[in-house]
């Protein structure tokens, strides 16, 4: 039963990664709330996770012609290197206050999305 639960959490969230929605964080919620794993392992399997997840997205939307390319490699060398100085981070961090940053994080990501404005007339978010 608990392995048909993550390998229905790693579909939906899949789904969700192909979307741009977001799935990785979903997944790290499910893991930590639901499944009993630790924050930081969990961030582990999701920087795992998220691999193959952005692989076959950034195929799809590169076929589809929904890359900016010129912003692709500086984005790709930015947030390779925030990535890695993250990860330092968070290796270092107490769990506990990892936790702490994380539930912050998420409200701050959901009052942004909450109060945001639609402006642009293309239908990008």
């Amino acid at each position: 039963m608990k392995d048909a639960a993550a390998l229905l959490a790693g579909f939906l969230t899949g789904i969700l990664s192909g979307f741009g929605i977001g799935g990785g964080t979903l997944l790290l919620l499910y893991m930590t709330l639901l499944a009993g794993v630790e924050q930081q392992l969990a961030q582990g399997i999701n920087l795992l996770y998220f691999l193959p997840a952005s692989a076959a997205s950034l195929l799809s939307h590169g076929k589809n012609g929904y890359l900016d390319r010129e912003a692709a490699l500086p984005a790709a060398i930015a947030g390779a290197v925030c990535t890695a100085l993250a990860a330092w981070a968070a290796v270092s961090i107490d769990v506990s206050l990892l936790r702490r940053l994380f539930g912050v994080f998420l409200i701050c990501v959901g009052l942004c999305e909450l109060f945001r404005k639609n402006g642009k007339k293309d239908g990008n978010v």
